[in-house]
């Protein structure tokens, strides 16, 4: 008898948390080995449901305490189904000027939710088919023109469509 009831109870649980995200339409990550190269693209192929209905759209980023600078700068680029390209520079706080990192999470690990595109007014995939996305790193020291070019701490790169609330 004990045992349904643990099993019951584990099974409402699970339940409760798949359902806690209902606005959630693509949410992936692609992990980064110990440093991003700032040559390396992470790369998201996504077939939204409708050209119709807006949706908020995020980048995900997971970071460890290697992460030695305040901000991140992001060059996201987003790919039509015709051709069409939107490029994006971004800059992105990541630490309060006291040095402790943004994000949420409880170990050295922290997770960012950083707007990308219906922050401001609503985005509306217009075109039916594959999207591509790419996010690369655009980091540079102050004063040096190079960029980094293997930048430390990020762990991992996510990129996250949701329904909006309207």
């Amino acid at each position: 008898m004990q045992k349904n009831r643990c099993w019951s109870l584990l099974i409402l649980v699970l339940i409760a948390i798949s359902s806690c995200d209902d606005r959630r339409v693509f949410d992936q990550y692609q992990s980064l080995s110990n440093e991003w190269d700032k040559s390396h693209a992470v790369t998201f192929k996504v077939t939204p449901p409708d050209s119709i209905k807006p949706y908020n759209l995020y980048v995900n980023l997971r970071n460890n305490d290697n992460y030695q600078y305040s901000n991140l700068f992001l060059i996201v680029e987003l790919n039509y189904p015709n051709g069409k390209a939107m490029k994006d520079t971004l800059e992105y706080k990541m630490a309060n000027p006291d040095g402790t990192f943004l994000g949420t999470g409880f170990t050295d690990i922290k997770e960012n939710k950083l707007w990308y595109k219906g922050y401001d007014e609503p985005f509306i995939f217009e075109e039916l088919g594959e999207y591509t996305v790419t996010i690369q790193h655009a980091m540079r020291q102050n004063g040096s023109v190079n960029g980094i070019a293997k930048l430390e701490g990020v762990t991992e790169v996510g990129f996250r469509i949701e329904k909006t609330t309207n």
